[in-house]
């Protein structure tokens, strides 16, 4: 029976989540498996992989042949490096003690590697709504402008307009205090 580790298609659509299966390869896509080996959300960035390494390398050196994705996924979470290793260790090349600490010192550099991507993708975001920030508040300062501009000239005309009617203003107010000082002169005769 050929098996083959692959990937099985689950989620909704636009929004894709993968199981990794080892499964014959005579069966459907979402159809029946033999072993669920991990997952794989390529929603994230970086995608999310969570894989069981001992039961992957398990089923390669019992000659499942993985997809080019399943591969390439294999390859990047380090199975295919242990079973390399794995390889020299049954060949007599190094012990089993080295062949790990080989692998772990992959497996450290792999996650400085990842880290180092995370890091870079938060520094660009934050720098992405720092700039974002920066034009919002530069469109505010220019739309305060323009308002007070628009205002200045309303402010010019009503200050014209007070200036224009304030001698008109005083006159008035002399003659009513004029006729009120004759009005009032008139009683004063009229009661005397």
């Amino acid at each position: 029976m050929p098996v083959k580790i692959r990937l099985q298609r689950h989620g909704k659509k636009g929004k894709p989540f993968y199981w990794i299966v080892a499964a014959d390869a005579r069966s459907k896509r979402d159809g029946k498996y033999l072993e669920k080996l991990g997952t794989y959300n390529p929603n994230t960035n970086p995608a999310t992989i969570d894989l069981s390494v001992d039961n992957s390398v398990k089923w390669l050196q019992n000659g499942a042949q993985p997809t080019d994705t399943a591969r390439a996924i294999l390859s990047y979470k380090g199975v295919m490096m242990k079973k390399h290793l794995l390889g020299g260790v049954a060949k007599g090349a190094f012990s089993e003690e080295q062949a790990e600490e080989k692998f772990n010192a992959w497996l450290e550099e792999k996650g400085k590697l990842v880290g180092a991507k995370v890091d870079g993708l938060e520094k660009a975001k934050d720098q992405a709504k720092a700039e974002a920030l920066k034009a919002e508040k530069e469109v505010n300062d220019k739309r305060a402008a323009a308002a007070v501009e628009a205002a200045a000239p309303e402010v010019e005309e009503t200050a014209e307009a007070v200036a224009e009617e304030a001698p008109a203003a005083v006159e008035e107010v002399k003659e009513e205090a004029a006729t009120e000082e004759t009005a009032a002169e008139d009683n004063s005769s009229k009661e005397a």
